[in-house]
């Protein structure tokens, strides 16, 4: 009897590369955009920065130590949720704008059910929607120092063109972190390098994405209007930084390519029919929400066959 092996509680097999590792390569990853950010906006970027990274470590320190539960803020997944979260915001919302997305995004979104590795939704997304829905004048009020005509995004909508250089470079209006589209993608290649994510679920979105543009945009394939759909509002930083998020995103290869197919689809829709004028952070918060039907339809048989 005591040659009985032991069974555990899952997971029964693990890399090699810590959590803690893992979000320290994100937040470097996100540097290009954020320090783009502080350059584009002024100082006031970085208080954002700084109020909704503070509030999240905070606020998850806060929870565990009341709850008598590990103290784990030291695996940093709560300053990435407060990073990501700053990158959502207009630099002229005011500061409190940011503590209250980021209590809401740790306390409500990830410490209520768990803790990392449990949350159904990205906690910075859903800090965002929050904030969207509670706060839409703070949220949706672009007009600042450096810019005061419309975003990219709202000249789209008015049928109009913006120079494609402008948008790739991040010269524009916009939340903080979502300008440059190179700053952001500089990132992402950053992390495709070091395995930290793969190409399944941002290509796929990529790919859906456009396709449901040249089809039900009514342009055709306009490359100058692509160009703009693809590097204007918070499409890049969601698609590669949000979107594969380990926790909310299918853990199968066939799940991630229909979960990356889903967020491409909605969002589409959400920019062609919606009022809003950015919808990518409902998409992925509705594709979230069927991680786990879509595991389920695509985890592989196991081998062998039954008789």
């Amino acid at each position: 009897m005591e040659k009985l092996m032991n069974v555990s509680a899952s997971p029964h097999i693990r890399g090699a590369m810590s959590t803690s590792k893992i979000m320290r390569l994100v937040i470097l990853a996100l540097l290009p955009a954020a320090g783009f950010g502080i350059y584009n906006f002024g100082i006031r970027a970085l208080y954002h920065m700084l109020v909704c990274i503070v509030t999240c470590a905070l606020t998850e320190f806060t929870y565990q130590a009341f709850a008598d539960r590990p103290v784990a803020v030291g695996d940093f997944s709560a300053v990435v949720t407060g990073l990501l979260l700053a990158l959502s915001l207009p630099v002229n919302a005011p500061l409190w704008i940011g503590a209250a997305g980021g209590i809401f995004a740790i306390l409500v979104v990830k410490m209520f059910f768990g803790g990392i590795g449990q949350n159904i939704v990205n906690p910075a997304l859903a800090g965002r929607c929050f904030l969207l829905i509670s706060f839409a004048k703070h949220m949706t009020s672009f007009t600042c120092d450096a810019y005061t005509g419309p975003t990219p995004l709202e000249v789209l909508k008015q049928g109009q063109v913006t120079d494609p250089l402008f948008l790739i470079l991040g010269n524009t209006g916009g939340c903080i972190g979502e300008t440059s589209a190179l700053a952001i993608l500089l990132g992402a290649i950053f992390l495709l390098a070091l395995g930290i994510i793969n190409l399944r679920i941002p290509a796929s979105c990529f790919m859906v994405f456009t396709g449901m543009l040249i089809f039900f945009g009514g342009r055709g394939f306009d490359d100058i209007y692509l160009i703009q759909e693809l590097c204007s509002g918070g499409l890049m930083l969601a698609f590669w930084f949000m979107a594969t998020d380990y926790t909310t995103s299918p853990i199968t290869k066939r799940g991630q390519i229909i979960y990356g197919a889903i967020i491409g689809a909605l969002t589409a829709m959400f920019r062609l029919y919606g009022s809003a004028l950015e919808g990518v952070s409902y998409a992925i918060l509705l594709a979230n929400l069927l991680t786990p039907i879509i595991e389920k339809i695509t985890v592989p048989r196991a081998f062998g066959r039954r008789r």
